[in-house]
């Protein structure tokens, strides 16, 4: 190694410890000087130690830079416990933080300097964090650290054991793929669930039905519907709300779509991009026009990585993936549409995902484009009829206009393409 690079790598690895060491003096700049383990200059002077430790081992053998790295660690471990006895806080957390410098400083000489700035810069992110994840710790509760536990058993553990080949006999049920797709699907949900834990009491009715959509466009439409019942005068506002969770409904076809067929996505995204704009910006002039008035919705919305749940949806992709290849053998485009149109007043997740999957070989791109825009348009009337049922009727009505003026519009666009 010539003199240059090994100034550079140097120059890396005090700007490491400056990094870290910044981090970590400002949350202990008001204690005193001689009362703190490890400030500013400590943490520089920790990852230059790692530096040169690591090229004097270029000529000592790496035995000594072992034989260094375990010497910091127990003379710093025992300041650390003189200074946890005196004020009686026992937090490692400052500990593993210079061995990680010291270990960062060594790294910059011997490995690749990308990778140690990486590592380092994650590494003050985590450490500034602590506040905001000690507060989201404290706000978790037992089903969603159960719902992470099952979402990593469904991804590591059931999907690499399951085949990953067709198992019947009209080639449509891969046990591999479908699983794969409820995981896709749990995964969007869960996203949806988190938002609207988050940023549902807070923001108000805009970014709750956004959340809440992403999650459930089916479970926001009933909490916004019922809320209008219980307060008439906001119900220009929730209608908003609502227009707007399915808005996000119709993006989140897309985004599934393009990313299990993108050739499907050329024929799909103009005519469902369409609606969903219609949707949208009649939600936001709705918003617009009420302002921000009105009580915040409390969007109810079951954790999506119960087992039961992800069985059902698995189940369901399975089912309308044989229904469909049976029904394009035997009566064509109308038996899918069909399909497709009874599938959508429950669910679109599992029709997209399965014509979407099907579409790959068998099922013509155009025929799977129509059949999710069926089950889409299908969707946006039930849920209209649900606001008339549980809301107000100008709630409903205002839905009913922007529904009818997405679907003419979408319908209108596919027949410009298509013509």
């Amino acid at each position: 190694m010539t003199l240059d690079p090994l100034l550079q790598r140097l120059a890396v690895a005090l700007a490491i410890g400056l990094l870290i060491g910044l981090e970590r003096g400002w949350k202990q700049r008001e204690e005193p000087e001689g009362e703190r383990t490890a400030g500013l200059r400590t943490y520089m002077l920790a990852t230059l130690l790692g530096a040169l430790c690591a090229i004097l081992s270029n000529g000592l053998g790496p035995v000594f830079l072992s034989l260094a790295f375990l010497a910091f660690a127990l003379a710093f471990t025992a300041f650390a416990w003189l200074e946890a006895s005196v004020e009686g806080n026992f937090s490692a957390t400052g500990m593993v933080a210079a061995l990680l410098a010291f270990a960062l400083g060594a790294y910059t000489i011997l490995g690749d300097l990308g990778i140690a700035v990486a590592v380092a810069v994650t590494t003050t992110i985590i450490l500034a964090l602590k506040q905001p994840l000690h507060s989201w710790l404290r706000q978790l509760t037992w089903p969603e650290i159960r719902a992470g536990l099952i979402l990593l058993a469904m991804s590591f553990l059931l999907l690499p054991l399951l085949p990953n080949r067709t198992v019947d006999p009209y080639g449509a049920i891969n046990p591999a793929e479908i699983w794969l797709l409820a995981i896709i699907i749990a995964a969007l949900s869960f996203v949806g669930y988190v938002a609207v834990k988050i940023m549902g009491s807070r923001y108000g009715v805009a970014l709750a039905a956004l959340a809440g959509g992403l999650a459930s466009s089916t479970a926001t439409t009933v909490t916004l519907a019922r809320l209008s019942r219980a307060q008439p005068g906001a119900s220009r506002l929730l209608a908003g709300g609502i227009l707007l969770s399915g808005a996000v409904m119709v993006g989140r076809v897309i985004v599934v779509t393009g990313a299990v067929n993108l050739p499907l996505l050329a024929s799909l995204a103009w005519p469902l991009g369409v609606g969903g704009l219609v949707l949208l910006l009649a939600g936001a002039l709705l918003l617009w026009r009420t302002g921000g008035g009105g009580r915040t919705p409390d969007l109810q919305i079951n954790n999506p990585f119960e087992l039961g749940t992800a069985l059902r949806l698995a189940g369901l992709i399975a089912v309308i993936s044989l229904v469909a290849e049976f029904l394009t053998e035997r009566l064509g485009g109308t038996g899918l549409n069909l399909l497709a149109i009874l599938s959508g007043i429950a669910d679109v997740d599992a029709i997209t995902l399965s014509f979407a999957r099907l579409s790959q070989n068998a099922l013509p791109l155009t025929a799977a484009a129509v059949g999710i825009g069926l089950a889409v348009a299908t969707n946006t009337v039930v849920k209209t009829g649900m606001v008339f049922a549980l809301g107000t009727a100008k709630a409903g009505w205002l839905v009913a206009a922007a529904g009818a003026a997405a679907i003419a519009a979408g319908t209108a666009t596919h027949f410009l393409r298509v013509g």
